[in-house]
């Protein structure tokens, strides 16, 4: 069969990561069709131009709609900033194209589901859609899974989930486009929020149906940026207002009544990328932590006393999911791996017609706890319900 030609439209750090994914997947997996990075497209021909000729596109372009136009384009791949996820999606998806997109789905429910819709109308005619939710597909996380759907430790009674930077504490940290509404949606719930929802709902197997939270903007003005960066203001300009999030903290009730607790701040002082999942149950416990990918710690209560306590599981033997491809046992994968796994489910979904995991419908599940938190935080924490989730 003829190779799925990929357009990627955006770049920056997203861009180089999803890059690597897919220069990695038919270099390592048994793909069953072949892959060519053909096109990136971004608004500064000359930086998109040299981050084409860097990453291995083929080519490079400036308009995303001619280019998601073309007859020889199979998929689209979207890291733009969230404000331009649901109209290049919604796009790709009615021009016949298969679409990956990065997280979250959209900058509101609203968008979320429209996309949705897209995607669902898309798919009787055999077109995929998938958001980008990367953690999935961490070995780790994906035996997390698997061992509690097995009912490795009983009745899920309890969920806490962290995600914690610290990128934004110096007060004098610019103006980006990830602290603008208009952008971003909202801030560290939704750019990193929505990993740890998507996360605590994929590995229980649950829906969050109800949330109370906070959030909390602590540097109200930052310093503005360049225009020409794509950025808004200009150097010599002063400030401008921060309109969302620096930290979200919320409590969640599970589709089987479970309780969750979420957290994520870009305040955790000293804290760079660190994630965590503790997933307690009736018989035992589950544990992942990023900065230590490789490993999964379980507890069995029902272990005899003298012998119980966490057990470090080294997720890198063969019979592990995705990992049978890469190096041998006890040779470690990096954050990078999620990227090229993610790309190896999208286009087996693709041959096989099967949907892969993470489709536009459990995107707009983060994205309807997300605007549920929201929706708490300004109504003085109370609860609200998260519609569609129960």
């Amino acid at each position: 069969m003829s190779a799925l030609r990929v357009a990627m439209i955006g770049h920056g750090f997203m861009g180089a990561a999803h890059s690597v994914g897919w220069r990695q997947a038919p270099a390592v997996f048994s793909l069953p069709r072949d892959v060519e990075m053909a096109v990136l497209v971004g608004r500064n021909a000359e930086k998109t131009a040299a981050a084409a000729a860097q990453w291995g596109w083929a080519e490079s372009a400036t308009d995303w709609r001619e280019v998601i136009a073309r007859d020889d384009i199979d998929i689209v791949d979207i890291v733009t900033p969230g404000d331009s996820h649901a109209e290049i999606a919604i796009a790709a998806l009615r021009a016949g194209k298969h679409v990956l997109c990065e997280k979250p789905l959209a900058n509101s429910q609203a968008e979320a589901e429209a996309m949705a819709d897209a995607a669902a109308a898309a798919a009787a005619d055999g077109v995929h859609a998938m958001v980008g939710f990367t953690y999935r597909r961490v070995p780790a996380v994906t035996l997390m899974r698997d061992l509690i759907a097995q009912g490795l430790i009983g009745p899920v009674r309890q969920v806490r989930a962290a995600y914690r930077q610290d990128w934004l504490v110096d007060p004098q940290a610019p103006l980006v486009w990830r602290l603008q509404k208009e952008h971003a949606g909202s801030g560290a719930l939704g750019d990193i929020g929505a990993h740890i929802v998507d996360m605590t709902q994929f590995v229980t197997g649950q829906t969050v149906t109800a949330v109370s939270g906070m959030l909390e903007t602590i540097v109200k003005e930052r310093p503005l940026l360049a225009e020409a960066s794509g950025l808004t203001g200009t150097a010599g300009d002063g400030m401008g207002e921060v309109t969302v999030d620096d930290l979200a903290v919320f409590t969640g009730r599970l589709s089987d009544g479970a309780i969750a607790t979420f957290e994520a701040t870009r305040f955790a002082t000293g804290r760079k990328n660190a994630l965590t999942l503790e997933v307690s149950g009736e018989d035992g416990a589950l544990v992942f932590d990023l900065e230590d990918l490789n490993v999964l710690e379980h507890y069995d209560r029902t272990a005899p006393a003298e012998r119980q306590g966490f057990t470090r599981i080294l997720v890198t033997e063969d019979v592990h999911p995705y990992v049978s491809a890469w190096w041998p046992a006890g040779h470690m994968l990096g954050y990078e791996h999620g990227f090229t796994h993610q790309v190896v489910d999208l286009v087996q979904a693709i041959d096989s017609g099967v949907p892969a995991h993470g489709t536009f419908a459990e995107g707009l599940s983060v994205q309807r706890v997300l605007e549920a938190v929201g929706a708490s935080a300004a109504n003085g924490s109370t609860w609200a319900s998260v519609p569609g989730n129960d």
